[in-house]
């Protein structure tokens, strides 16, 4: 192969990857738009009254196309439904439907997604995953509680998941709700600094 087609290769690729990184960084700034929106919007907020009057906007972690990653999907197929713990005695049934195998920061890292036993027979949310997680920003500088994660059952063996997609607990802005408590599982023993931060702000 000549240099000169080498040369076109290497350009053409950088091109298109960096074309791919615009779009991302593109989908997750509309995400960031859509949520400020909706939590601004009096008919759609969780926020409490007082809250909504001060509200500039969620406070995020800067974009980071490290961490959103490719996994190895690995589906769990015996899993017994049990109940979640919550921030209240709501006890919401859900099952482990499978594993996310992936690396960062040179560590191998799992964490395990479940299902709603409830919301699996809703149309529209049949192949709703739902992430919940905790990791060594939470309590320094992300909600103590933990993060979540919302994500589809993929159709093969690997799926991504876009941390800078990240969002808190609905009960990080509003004691009236209840939320899940992510399972010990599910604790990484790194920094995610992507996605919203805590809510000292508000």
């Amino acid at each position: 192969m000549s240099l000169r087609i080498l040369f076109v290769l290497c350009c053409f690729g950088s091109s298109l990857l960096a074309q791919t990184d615009t779009s991302l960084i593109a989908e997750i700034e509309s995400y960031r738009k859509t949520e400020n929106e909706r939590f601004s919007n009096p008919e759609t907020t969780i926020l409490e009254p007082k809250d909504l009057r001060h509200f500039n906007g969620l406070d995020f972690y800067p974009i980071d196309l490290t961490y959103r990653v490719t996994a190895r999907f690995v589906r769990t197929p015996d899993e017994k439904p049990f109940f979640m713990p919550t921030t209240t005695t709501r006890l919401p049934e859900y099952v482990k439907y499978g594993e996310a195998h992936f690396q960062l920061e040179g560590k191998n890292l799992v964490l395990s997604l479940y299902q709603s036993t409830n919301l699996e027979k809703e149309a529209g949310y049949e192949d709703y995953l739902f992430l919940p997680l905790t990791d060594l920003t939470s309590g320094d500088g992300s909600y103590g509680g933990g993060r979540f994660l919302d994500t589809r059952i993929p159709k093969g063996d690997s799926i991504v998941l876009d941390f800078n997609k990240l969002y808190n607990p609905y009960c990080a802005y509003n004691k009236r709700y209840s939320c899940p408590i992510p399972p010990k599982e599910n604790d990484l023993q790194i920094r995610i600094e992507a996605g919203v931060k805590d809510v000292k702000h508000l």
